[in-house]
């Protein structure tokens, strides 16, 4: 049993001191007694929902692990997360799921939902055992790569609608360099066009250009199912800040200031509905190599709410509430998980963020096994001091 003391709530887009009850796994509307802690100058919220992370287990244990993944989300207020299906053995069948899930089961210290994948070994020649899969998970997706044959991507959104599921696009297109906005966008563009013939739930994942957003705006203006994620790396890095740095690529990779300031744009327009980390863990040797051979990818989950929360909410640029929509309520939404609040009965997924210090981000803190990570040197706001997971202290009190 907890009691947290003093900290602050988000309720009517205001801060509002109160007092949280911890019991078992649930919250509780009084205790008597119990494990005090000091919440005094922290703002205390449901646990984040990141709904885009690459946990690497099975098959890149060198990079990442699911126990390390799921610290490093701890220790980002991070309390469920949905791991993408690059792995090795790929979660294309319910054999392969289930040997993720077997960690999972073991190993994670937070919530994780798996994602299975939409093809095959993520190679667009044959669809995964969608009906089976979807028993199992709440979304399919190719993450990773870009969906290569359209015909199979049409009957595989034809499947999933029939399971009430959602696919969630890495949306790149071959015929064009990464860094050409037309990757991104004509991709967007050719899959919406699937999306308005068969009404599928649709969402894309790191966004990251003008010419995409507009693509999604009209869709969305036309009433159909679609949503999508930006990243803080594109919402507050371009590529005039790489110089060579390999911890500054990644995919899609960073765009123009004008493409920068178009994902804040969407974000704050509600054209963009969730911020997610795209968590990409790599080996030093991996990202030691020159910029042009390191791999793509970053580190993210220990900085996320720092990085919005500093550079959003801080500068009343965004609301407190849009902080609880973009983080927690939305991401819940589109991946159909039961709403949470701070309120008796519901689960004790809880974090605590330091709001009102600044703290500089370093190398030796990251729970992650890797290190890649843009951010390293930062002073932010809003690092999480405690974070709990059905009513258990998962980070913090050390």
């Amino acid at each position: 049993m907890y009691i947290l003391k003093n900290g602050y709530i988000i309720l009517n887009n205001e801060l509002i001191k109160k007092d949280i009850y911890i019991k078992d796994n649930k919250i509780v509307e009084h205790l008597d007694d119990g494990i005090v802690i000091d919440c005094t100058d922290l703002l205390i919220t449901p646990g984040i929902c990141d709904i885009h992370v690459h946990l690497r287990e099975p098959g890149f244990v060198n990079k990442e692990t699911i126990k390390s993944g799921t610290m490093s989300a701890a220790k980002g207020g991070v309390t469920s997360l949905f791991a993408m299906p690059n792995l090795k053995p790929c979660p294309d069948s319910l054999a392969n799921l289930a040997i993720e899930e077997e960690i999972i089961k073991k190993d994670a210290v937070v919530k994780v939902y798996p994602y299975a994948s939409l093809t095959k070994n993520e190679q667009s020649k044959e669809l995964s055992d969608i009906k089976e899969l979807s028993t199992h998970v709440l979304a399919f997706s190719d993450d990773g790569v870009g969906f290569r044959n359209l015909d199979l991507l049409k009957e595989g959104m034809n499947e999933v609608k029939k399971y009430n599921r959602i696919i969630c696009s890495h949306a790149e297109d071959y015929n064009y360099l990464p860094t050409d906005n037309n990757s991104e966008a004509e991709a967007v563009r050719k899959e919406l066009e699937l999306v308005s013939k068969l009404n599928c739930k649709y969402h894309f994942c790191h966004i990251s250009c003008k010419e995409s957003f507009k693509l999604i705006k009209e869709a969305q203006d036309k009433g159909l199912n679609v949503t999508c994620e930006v990243t803080p790396h594109h919402l507050f890095l371009n590529k005039d800040m790489i110089k060579g740095d390999p911890n500054f690529k990644m995919n899609p990779p960073l765009r123009s200031k004008e493409d920068q300031i178009a994902t804040i744009k969407a974000l704050l327009s509600g054209v963009a509905n969730v911020v997610a980390t795209d968590h990409a863990p790599h080996t030093k040797t991996e990202k030691s190599l020159p910029y042009e051979k390191a791999l793509n990818g970053i580190i993210g989950l220990e900085t996320l709410v720092p990085l919005i929360y500093t550079n959003l909410i801080r500068t009343n640029l965004a609301s407190l509430d849009d902080f609880i929509n973009w983080l927690i309520n939305n991401p819940r939404k589109i991946m159909a998980l039961n709403e949470v609040k701070l309120e008796s009965g519901y689960p004790a997924d809880i974090a605590c963020f330091d709001i009102f210090n600044k703290h500089k981000y370093n190398e030796e803190e990251i729970k992650s096994k890797a290190v890649n990570s843009p951010f390293i040197g930062y002073e932010l706001y809003g690092f999480c001091k405690y974070c709990f997971v059905d009513g258990k202290l998962v980070y913090g009190g050390e």
